[in-house]
């Protein structure tokens, strides 16, 4: 019984292990775009919105969505509120402070701005030139968000 019980939890474990999302830095894409050209994928969030977690936990947990955006596309989850100096596409984009330690992160605004505001969640989907070809900002269910990977997938721009 002791082995049987040890056998489940280790597989429960390794099972677990293998379907983990891949998030990679701005710096990461940018090296990795020279080996396999991918769309990149921006998950743009706070820790304080609500949606942003509810999104970390449901959307980004889905073992469908794990296994598409690390087979397909390079997937970056960036905090808005991030403080170090990021060097992306030859340039370098710094936290911009807007009061008592609040501010945004230059490439938040870069990748997030819709009409002129970020509203988080965002999505911000990038062509394998670095150019943005959607941007999207709501909460996205698993369900909506497989219907949008499909999309996105073969969508050539």
């Amino acid at each position: 019984m002791k082995k049987l019980f040890l056998l489940i939890f280790f597989f429960g474990i390794t099972s677990t292990g293998f379907c983990q999302l891949k998030s990679r830095t701005f710096e990461e894409v940018d090296s990795l775009q020279q080996i396999q050209k991918r769309k990149i994928i921006v998950f743009i969030h706070t820790d304080w919105c609500q949606f942003c977690q509810r999104m970390k936990a449901t959307t980004f947990k889905n073992k469908e969505i794990i296994e598409k955006l690390n087979s397909d596309f390079y997937f970056i989850d960036f905090n808005a509120e991030e403080k170090r100096d990021i060097t992306f596409n030859n340039q370098v984009f710094k936290f911009k402070p807007s009061g008592n330690n609040v501010g945004v992160h230059e490439l938040a605004l870069q990748f997030g701005t819709i009409n002129n505001q970020i509203v988080y969640p965002v999505l911000c989907v990038l062509n394998d030139n670095n150019e943005i070809i959607l941007q999207y900002n709501n909460y996205l269910s698993p369900k909506d968000f497989k219907v949008l990977l499909e999309k996105i997938k073969d969508y050539n721009q």
